[in-house]
């Protein structure tokens, strides 16, 4: 994540550019359990409850990252079984994804 510094008239303003990442991604049934079907995923960097928008097939979600992972090399994110049950991937498994 880069932040950048920015000066305004009257008052100073932090604001963050999101880091895009793109790259494989699957899903997971076991875990951290999401509260009123929330839609969760795993992460290695991003922080817990950080949300994340997914990309895969023109559909677009947003999933609040909540657990680590994925622990298989090539992968960039794993998502919760609701989460990729929104996203259209239940029946691939593995999809490449964008990730921002």
């Amino acid at each position: 994540m880069i932040l950048l510094l920015c000066l305004t008239t009257s008052s100073l303003a932090l604001m963050s550019l999101a880091h895009a990442e793109s790259g494989l991604a699957s899903y997971y049934g076991y875990g951290k359990a999401a509260k009123n079907g929330e839609l969760t995923c795993a992460h290695k960097t991003r922080p817990f409850g950080s949300v994340l928008k997914v990309s895969y097939s023109g559909r677009t979600i947003q999933c609040r990252v909540n657990d680590r992972g994925p622990f298989i090399r090539g992968r960039i994110v794993d998502l919760s079984v609701p989460a990729a049950r929104a996203l259209g991937m239940m029946s691939a498994g593995v999809v490449r994804v964008s990730v921002e």
